[in-house]
């Protein structure tokens, strides 16, 4: 595994992706409407999936603010209605229309039934006109990366229409613009779709990189006491353990091959790590590594390992959800048996998305990108070129074949 990495100027990446270091810098803009309230007419109008993944689970869990800003900034679309990225708002001004050149998209074709497989996908080739009114805050941008993460399945099998490009979080170039806030030339991150070009029509979840002078693609991605995580080498795991390590915490980490663990604990300094494919009793392999108990679990596989740690959680032990990769492709999920333990321990156990978190943007900037330029984190990325193989790489991700963060580089311009 370790002939597949090399050293970049700032961290570990991928030998097969090229680092980026060039582009405007603009202030973020954090003005997100909190105080927007859900017009269920002009959110009709707007050709919004009510039903959807992400909004359905924001109202079923009283998460009424993240629900107000979605139908406000119209930013979760039904995707393939007949809109672009948003389904309309503004209106009456003048147009901005440029012209998309013939480029590459992947479409969902085959409706998921159980697995993500490649045939569920398809890359096809489209030519059309990107148009948007003058003052109806959109944008048209060139993307450059995509990400790869097992959120993209629940986007594309509950958010996504047959025959639509696949959404997700990416970094793009603005062509045009008819936001305010944005200029030609800018980059940005945010949810943007999976082809060579996109018009974005309600870029509420775009943000302006205001430092390019580390790698562009980390943009999709990137305590003293006893901590596990599980899927430990991917995206997320692979920083949850170094913020970790840096305030003081054991840390162990379980992955899926013995290279993945050789990175666990030689590249990102974990404490311990196990192949848990290798582990006949996950509950043992627990308790050789935590013999006095689980402060922290940071939650990223559900099942099975969810099982076994909550048989090895501390007194008021604490248990953050993440992701639970091992159910997203079970047409029936897999029971949980030990949950007993939450009210005979006191532990407390929490889900969160990202979404919730977008306010902190800034401060987690100023908090990371130091350590990032003082090779103080060390960040591992799986790079694949070209827009044509993001579907196998994404398949990939739900079988292990990638090591750190999954990225599609759709441009090096």
């Amino acid at each position: 595994m370790a002939d597949r990495y090399s050293a970049s100027p700032y961290l570990w990446t991928s030998a097969r992706g090229q680092d980026l270091a060039a582009g405007t810098t603009e202030r973020v803009d954090a003005e997100v409407g909190l105080d927007a309230v859900i017009d269920r007419r002009s959110t009709a109008r707007s050709g919004l999936l009510l039903n959807s993944f992400q909004l359905k689970s924001w109202l079923v869990h009283g998460c009424r603010r993240q629900a107000q800003q979605l139908c406000r900034g119209r930013w979760w679309p039904r995707w393939g209605d007949g809109s672009r990225m948003g389904g309309g708002g503004g209106g009456g001004g003048l147009a901005v229309e440029v012209a998309k050149p013939s480029g590459a998209e992947v479409i969902y074709r085959e409706q998921v039934r159980g697995s993500l497989k490649e045939t569920n996908l398809e890359v096809r080739t489209s030519s059309e006109r990107l148009k948007a009114d003058a003052g109806s805050g959109a944008i048209a941008v060139k993307n450059l990366y995509l990400a790869c993460d097992p959120y993209n399945l629940n986007l594309i099998k509950y958010s996504t229409q047959l025959g639509s490009p696949v959404p997700g979080y990416g970094v793009a170039r603005v062509l045009e613009s008819g936001h305010p806030n944005f200029k030609k030339g800018d980059l940005v991150w945010g949810i943007t779709r999976w082809e060579e070009y996109s018009l974005i029509t309600a870029p509420v979840t775009c943000f302006k990189i205001e430092h390019a002078d580390v790698p562009l693609s980390y943009y999709t991605g990137l305590l003293g006491e006893t901590v596990f995580i599980s899927s430990a080498a991917g995206a997320v795991g692979q920083l949850v353990g170094q913020f970790a390590k840096s305030l003081g915490c054991y840390v162990v980490g379980s992955a899926g091959s013995k290279e993945k663990v050789d990175l666990l604990k030689n590249k990102f300094g974990f404490d311990d790590a196990f192949n848990y494919k290798e582990e006949l009793d996950l509950d043992a392999a627990l308790k050789r590594c935590f013999p006095e108990g689980i402060d922290i679990y940071f939650e990223n596989v559900g099942g099975k390992m969810l099982d076994a740690v909550l048989l090895n959680m501390k007194l008021h032990g604490r248990i953050t959800v993440c992701g639970m990769i091992s159910q997203y492709s079970l047409e029936q999920p897999e029971g949980v048996h030990n949950l007993l333990n939450l009210l005979l321990k006191r532990v407390r156990m929490e889900g969160f998305v990202v979404f919730d978190y977008y306010h902190l943007y800034p401060k987690f900037l100023e908090t990371v990108l130091p350590q990032i330029k003082e090779g103080k984190i060390v960040y591992v990325e799986d790079i694949a070129e070209g827009l044509e193989n993001g579907p196998a790489a994404l398949v990939g991700v739900f079988s292990g074949l990638n090591a750190g963060k999954q990225v599609v580089m759709v441009s090096c311009e």
